[in-house]
């Protein structure tokens, strides 16, 4: 069975710091496009960040551009998300995302959710 496990949210003052992680099971993590989307209560979900399986580049989010960064460990099947600076505009459920398209076959799973709260 396929599992993403996230974890790391939590409440942090805006200016401040978090990371989160994902780690992965079930999967050969190192074919999957990693992702981490965010979705605010009333708003659509958004990307925020993504890396490709080979690792080496990277897309974000205009709104969190130069202020997170994305990676990813495959010998740990795991992604994470460095959040800095952050803003109350960033609370949200950060979710994670691995898809893997191949011939046809669309393989694309979701993590639960952690809560981001970004507040003085």
């Amino acid at each position: 069975q396929v599992q993403l496990v996230e974890s790391g949210g939590g409440l942090v003052q805006p200016g401040g710091s978090l990371r989160l992680s994902c780690a992965a099971s079930g999967l050969t993590f190192s074919r999957y496009i990693m992702s981490w989307y965010r979705q605010a209560p009333g708003k659509e979900r958004e990307l925020v960040a993504a890396i490709p399986s080979g690792g080496s580049t990277t897309n974000y989010g205009d709104s969190v551009k130069g202020r997170f960064t994305i990676s990813r460990d495959n010998a740990k099947n795991t992604v994470y998300l460095q959040m800095n600076s952050l803003k109350p505009e960033d609370t949200a459920v950060y979710y994670c995302n691995a898809r893997w398209v191949f011939f046809g076959n669309d393989n694309n799973y979701w993590g639960q959710g952690t809560q981001v709260t970004v507040s003085s």
